[in-house]
């Protein structure tokens, strides 16, 4: 497969699962087990506001964990999406989180009872 083919199939894989998913964190490590601070600041987030979510741990694969930085051309991971639109990063996701946007955010797209 040539880097380009790869490159594309990555961003398929990126955009349908953001595409098939209500919530989805790119992140290091998994939600059970965040392999770094600012995914498990995350994953505590989303937990805490009883968010159901996907977690996708880009440490498995170097072209995703790459790819998914230029699919939002954000440098930072983790990333979270909701309904298919990039939310932010680690420390946008905390400053919404204690603005109380984040949990409006979740009820108006209908993830979080009101």
């Amino acid at each position: 497969m040539t880097d380009t083919a790869a490159a594309t199939s990555v961003q398929d894989f990126i955009a349908k699962t953001v595409q098939e998913n209500p919530v989805v964190v790119f992140m290091k490590g998994v939600p059970e087990q965040p392999r770094c601070g600012f995914s498990a600041v995350v994953v505590q987030i989303l937990d805490h506001l009883g968010v159901d979510f996907v977690g996708v741990d880009v440490l498995q694969d170097e072209e995703l964990r790459q790819g998914i930085k230029d699919f939002t051309d954000w440098p930072t991971i983790p990333q979270l999406y909701v309904k298919s639109e990039f939310v932010g990063g680690a420390d946008i996701v905390r400053e919404m989180f204690q603005s109380g946007e984040l949990k409006t955010l979740f009820k108006d797209q209908g993830l979080i009872a009101a």
